[in-house]
Parts: structure tokens; sequence; C-alpha cells
């Protein structure tokens, strides 16, 4: 399995395998990248201006890179934090959040402290409670303090995801509940107003999801039978419905490609009477088509762009794409999921995606081993 990072990449925090001088100096990637050592079994998390590599081979280390990371990957800060046999790790701007099998530790990246800001004991684990952070026994670690937040135990937290100012959960029975600011319908409730505790979004009662993700203003969720559901702020399109901005602007450009004539010698047809619904905010929970021939296998969610992979392989992204994390290959933004063509050239198939606030990495792997292992043994 290889790594590919594309969009912003201002701190260095997507390390490609090579750069030229001009891209040396680049705040941004806009081809899908090869990330350099990123070979095999790995986990990716990433923040604004950092990223966390775990490699979940050998003895299981966690490598930093991006705003004040050592050029080798050490942590950030004085602290020497040995990061051997760690299984899951997240990261913000500000903290560093470390599951082993025994503990749970958060680290503050901006503090010289030599031991973590918040720690916790795991005794008696078993196999069924492993840990998903940013779940953690009891509750979550949130990406700024207090780290911690209790969870009602009835909830039964299967995962969670953690936006700009909201939380998106789901738990072992497919329900999803939302909670925290809802200013942009990002809780999907059906309003606009903040929710202090879990409240079970009503819309999706009765279907039984299987993952949730969210983005600064946005949520979205898979469900049981691949659909995907979406809801929030659609100001760069990263819902996936149509926007009158992006749809403005790509008029606009259309006209000036066709020679500036509109407008100015009467030559532009009459607007059409069925004028398209422009969606700004999606308070309540839509499905939206991202392929009509095949089903979602896992969705990511930036501040202002989505990316889902299919269960063929193909990945698809739309929102916000000014630093190119979109993946194809230009800054332009898109309100309509479209297929990342470069895996699809490179004879890849894409099996995880993992969003940054302002970038996009996709996990790949070659068809012709991946069709090896799908071919049955031999009866002999």
């Amino acid at each position: 399995m290889r790594w590919f990072g594309f969009g912003f990449n201002a701190f260095a925090q997507i390390c490609v395998q090579e750069k030229s001088d001009k891209e040396e100096s680049s705040s941004a990637v806009r081809v899908p990248t090869q990330l350099k050592n990123h070979v095999g079994r790995s986990k990716i998390r990433a923040s604004w201006s950092r990223t966390a590599s775990l490699f979940l081979d050998e003895d299981r280390r966690v490598r930093l890179a991006g705003f004040s990371a050592s050029i080798s990957g050490e942590p950030l800060g004085p602290a020497v934090l040995d990061t051997r046999g760690c299984e899951d790790a997240v990261i913000s701007e500000t903290h560093l959040t470390l599951a082993f099998p025994d503990r749970i530790e958060s680290w503050d990246l901006q503090s010289k402290d030599e031991a973590p800001s918040w720690r916790t004991e795991i005794v008696h684990r078993s196999q069924s409670s492993d840990v998903h952070l940013p779940l953690v026994p009891g509750g979550y670690v949130a990406s700024e303090p207090p780290i911690f937040r209790p969870l009602p135990s009835h909830l039964q937290a299967k995962s969670l995801a953690l936006g700009g100012g909201h939380a998106i959960l789901l738990t072992a029975a497919g329900a999803v509940y939302t909670w925290g600011q809802g200013s942009h319908g990002q809780l999907g409730h059906g309003g606009l107003i903040p929710e202090e505790e879990p409240r079970t979004v009503e819309a999706l009662w009765g279907m039984s999801m299987r993952s949730v993700a969210a983005g600064g203003w946005h949520s979205v969720c898979i469900g049981d039978g691949g659909d995907l559901y979406v809801w929030g702020w659609n100001e760069s399109g990263q819902l996936g419905l149509p926007s009158r901005g992006l749809r403005k602007t790509s008029q606009q450009k259309s006209d000036q490609q066709a020679g500036g004539l509109c407008g100015s010698v009467g030559t532009c047809p009459a607007e059409d009477p069925h004028e398209e619904v422009f969606i700004s905010i999606q308070a309540f929970p839509a499905l939206v088509d991202v392929s009509p021939t095949c089903e979602i296998r896992t969705v990511s969610c930036g501040s202002r762009h989505t990316a889902a992979v299919t269960t063929t392989g193909c990945l698809y992204t739309w929102g916000w794409g000014e630093y190119g994390q979109l993946g194809h290959q230009t800054p332009a933004s898109l309100d309509e999921p479209q297929c990342v063509e470069f895996f699809r050239n490179e004879n890849l198939h894409v099996v995880d995606v993992v969003c940054g606030p302002w970038n996009t990495f996709a996990a790949a792997v070659e068809k012709e081993v991946l069709d090896l292992k799908n071919v049955p043994e031999s009866p002999l």
C-alpha cells in the first residue's frame, strides 16, 4: 500500500518522495504525489499545519511532519517521547494524542513539559474494546482543552468525528448524534442553533449508518447500503450540492472564453424560467449520488472539501480546491463529485482517504496486486 498527498503544503506536512526547486518553495502540491517512506501498513492523521504518520509494521512508531517538526520526524518540543507500540494517534494544532495497549496520552505540542498534559490507564482491556481515537474509555479527546470530555454511557459510541466546532457520533446500533455549534446547519437538526448535549439526528432515525465524518462546518455519513448523506454549509460546494457562487464563477469564465459577448451586444440567451435551486445551507441530511454504479466505502472531510472512496477503488472529491486538495491538478472548486483521474491513469485502486483541513491523503494499491490477491486458490 502506498500513500499519496496533495493540497496545502506550506509547512512541508506532505512528505513527498522528491521535490523540484519550484515545488520546494510552493505552498501547494497540486498533483497527487507519493509520500516518502510510506510503503506498507500505516495510518495518517492531519491538522492544518502538521501530519502524524503511524507505521503499523514492526515496532509501531509515530512520525510527525510539518510545523516545527524535525527532518527525522522526532516529536515536537524537548520531551523525549517514545511512541513504540502505539496503536492509534490523532493530531491537532495544539495536541498529539497517542493510544497504547495500556494507556492513552495527550501531549501539548506548545509546551516544554516532559510529561503528557492528560493521561489515562487502560485496565483489563479486551479485543472487543479496542480504542479508536478520538474515542477513549468514558468519553473522547477534543482538539483543545479540556482534552478529555465525557460521554453518556448509554450512547454506546462506535466512532466519533470532530469538526471545526461540532461533533458527530455513531452508535453501535447505527444511530447518529451531533452537538456543538450549529450556525451553518452542521448538526442536521433543521435549525441553526447550537446543542450542548448529544442529540439524535432524527431525519436519519431508523436507517442504520456505518461511518461518520466532519468538516469545518459540514457533516457526512455513510449508510449500511453505501449511500452518502450530507448536511451543513455548502459555500464551496463541499456538500456536492449546487452552489450559486461556484456556478456564477464558472459561468463568468465561460463567458470570457466565449469572447466576452454576453451583456455587450445582447447575444446572451434568455434565462431559463426553471432556474436551478442552489443550496447555501443544508440543515437536514440530504442524499448525494456520488457514483451511480457503486457504493461508498469510506469518506473524509476537510475544512471545506470532501473526499469519498467507492467500493470499486475510485476516489471522488468535491468542494474547495484552491490548493489542489481535490487532486484534479487545478485550483478550481467543485460542487459535484468528480473522479480523481490520476489514480485511474496510474492503474491504482484507492483503499482509504484522509483529509486535512486544506489537503488530502489517499492510500492505494496496484490493481494487478489486488487482482492476484482475489484469485481463488488452486484446488491442487
